[in-house]
């Protein structure tokens, strides 16, 4: 479980940092540009965690294994690869009128 919520708080940390630095640096305000990363990026991050740690629980083996191991990186590839589907939601929210 601590795995888990270690993976669920970086990706929301990244996520957003990912927003808000170019954001920041190009002369927008933090208040100004914190409501647009939170727009922006919390619907398609959960998605993402949502398959990427659903995989990875469901594989057996795959949170318990060391780094060196295979099934640990398949698996790793297998989720990320479906919790692409994350960006058809972005593409969706960015679709709505």
């Amino acid at each position: 479980m601590a795995s888990v919520i270690t993976a669920v708080v970086l990706a929301f940390l990244v996520g957003y940092s990912f927003t808000l630095i170019p954001l920041v640096r190009s002369g927008m305000a933090l208040v100004a540009a914190l409501p647009l990363a939170l727009m922006a990026d919390t619907v398609s991050i959960i998605v993402m965690e949502l398959v990427d740690n659903a995989i990875m629980l469901v594989v057996p083996g795959a949170m318990s294994t060391s780094l060196l191991e295979a099934i640990f990186w398949g698996s790793l590839v297998a989720s990320v690869a479906l919790a692409f589907g994350g960006v058809s939601v972005n593409r969706w929210l960015i679709a709505m009128p």
